[in-house]
């Protein structure tokens, strides 16, 4: 009988110490962090482009993306304005414009009495170039990233690496502690050479000098025609249509387009920028990153932020129902399939994880929206900041009471104002009904009363809520119809964005890899939710100003 109990008493200790190292084993596997997080904005994706071109998708790209991964179906940005700079930091810190500063990608400093860029900094000096382009840090960015605090858990042992053709692309989304940020030199003319600024280093690294040497963005002075024969584009208009830039050098904007013998009068390496050709030099770029950087070969998570950023510079160009755009995706559809494949390869299948978002979106054209009756329109803001001047000095008797108008705000002159013993309310309360009385104006709010709003005041008002900063913000704002974006000599074909409609806050957000189990959703998320939710996955502090909540039916 002893013996009988001492058997058992040995199979109990035995299925113990088992279920124990299961259960440890299991632990152990949940804390396992992924070695590389890779955070891809595709630049002006709505998304509908998902859904849209998806039956001309292959298997390796955005589909493997949805079948293998997660797919938020209502993702929305919560604050106006939709664009890139404050889309990217968005992203990145789980936060609004109201506490990360970025409210624009350019926006009226108050101080200095002039427009500011959003990545601008005179401080700091250009690497790889002489261009005024390489004077660009993050240091107008008031709140940390992901990739911020994933270093500083990690004691500046792990590497974060950003990556753009858009100098804002690359630097807001890998943040303050990044190793580089690089992006792309083609602006006025530029080198076509990749580059950075003093901020990170002062001489580029010998691979980056190496592919700036290779001809690799030479190589894509190429014709651009259609993957597919351009009949099969069903899901687009027509080829030949007046809603699209026409390239100088060109008589319509028609394929095929010889990028070779186009460059001269169209900025040179801009043309690659603005074809889907950028994008593939991209992925050259972040491919060749991966292996010289040595990202993701050890435990310790190292972060690779990817924006691509051809998909707006064709979307401002063709619109989004154009085959150019559409062109664009299926080509950005074999360059995530050719990343994949190489993370696959030199991270491991398994070993990565990654989110698949964009910045904002974009509206039809506006003359394509009243070819098919739908209201809409280009507005003049030029011509409006000269009738409110005048105006203004009708009624008070003052000249030059405003400053600025940009990002949909009005800057008055607080100096004038008080020097003429004017009231300020009185001014903005006078300005904002006339400007009521502009037909595409929908609404107009005194920036005072937006600190007062409340969530319940209405979906418009909080989105401008979320994306007003007291301190760098204007005193007006206003708020144009649904489809009605600034008239401006490069706004009359193509698209623009800023607007809090869902044309410009639906696009996609997709989890894929380590980590992340497979599923769909219809429950609304929004852009602040993303750093929370890699944060929670790499177990590290949420960005410092995140107000955003981990999406935890994501996790595996």
């Amino acid at each position: 009988m002893k013996n009988i109990f001492y058997l058992f008493l040995a199979l109990l200790t035995c299925f113990s110490c088992k279920a124990q190292n299961l259960v440890n084993s299991e632990i152990i596997e949940d804390n396992e962090n992924p070695k590389l997080v890779v955070g891809i904005v595709v630049d002006q994706m709505r998304y509908d482009y998902l859904t849209r071109f998806n039956n001309k998708y292959g298997e390796g790209g955005f589909k493997r993306l949805i079948n293998e991964g997660f797919n938020c179906k209502n993702h929305h940005f919560n604050y106006i304005p939709t664009k890139t700079g404050p889309g990217h930091t968005s992203i990145y810190t789980g936060t609004t414009p109201k506490y990360h500063g970025i409210i624009g990608n350019d926006w009226f400093d108050k101080a200095l009495s002039r427009n500011v860029n959003c990545v601008e900094d005179n401080e700091v000096t250009p690497v790889g170039t002489v261009s005024n382009d390489g004077k660009k840090s993050p240091h107008r960015m008031l709140a940390t990233t992901v990739a911020d605090e994933n270093r500083l858990f990690n004691q500046m042992r792990a590497k974060t690496i950003g990556i753009s053709l858009k100098h804002r692309g690359a630097i807001l989304s890998a943040g303050h502690t990044a190793n580089a940020a690089y992006w792309f030199d083609y602006e006025h003319n530029g080198e076509g050479n990749w580059i950075t600024s003093s901020f990170y280093m002062d001489d580029l690294p010998k691979w980056v000098i190496d592919f700036n040497t290779s001809n690799a963005a030479e190589k894509y002075f190429i014709e651009w025609n259609t993957l597919f024969d351009i009949n099969s584009y069903t899901e687009s208009g027509s080829d030949l249509n007046t809603f699209e830039r026409i390239f100088n050098g060109k008589e319509t904007s028609t394929f095929p387009y010889d990028l070779k013998a186009l460059k001269t009068e169209n900025g040179n390496f801009d043309m690659i920028a603005v074809t889907p050709f950028g994008n593939s030099l991209t992925t050259d770029f972040a491919i060749n990153a991966i292996d010289a950087e040595a990202l993701g070969k050890d435990e310790i998570t190292d972060v690779l932020t990817i924006s691509y950023s051809s998909t707006d510079k064709v979307g401002h160009d063709f619109g989004p129902n154009s085959i150019e755009v559409q062109d664009t995706y299926l080509r950005l559809d074999l360059d995530l399939e050719r990343l994949f494949n190489a993370l696959d390869k030199k991270v491991g299948k398994g070993e990565y994880t990654v989110f698949l978002t964009s910045d904002h979106g974009a509206p039809n054209v506006p003359n394509f929206s009243i070819s098919n009756k739908i209201p809409s329109g280009l507005f003049d803001e030029s011509k409006m900041f000269d009738e409110m001047n005048s105006f203004l000095e009708n009624k008070f008797k003052v000249s030059g009471l405003i400053l600025s108008r940009i990002n949909s705000q009005i800057y008055l002159n607080h100096e004038e104002i008080n020097a003429n013993n004017l009231d300020l309310e009185d001014v903005k309360e006078v300005l904002s009904l006339k400007l009521l009385e502009y037909r595409l104006i929908d609404k107009v709010y005194i920036t005072s009363e937006i600190n007062q709003f409340e969530e319940h005041d209405g979906y418009l008002e909080t989105l401008l809520k979320n994306g007003h900063n007291q301190k760098r913000s204007g005193d007006i704002l206003f708020v144009y119809n649904p489809e009605v974006f600034k008239d401006t000599p490069w706004n009359r074909t193509g698209t623009d964005h800023h607007s809090g409609f869902n044309y410009d806050t639906h696009v996609p957000l997709l989890f894929f890899g380590k980590g992340i189990i497979q599923g769909q959703t219809f429950k609304r998320t929004e852009v602040i939710d993303i750093a929370p939710t890699i944060s929670a996955l790499l177990g590290i502090s949420f960005p410092n100003a995140s107000i955003g909540q981990p999406l935890e039916f994501v996790f595996d």
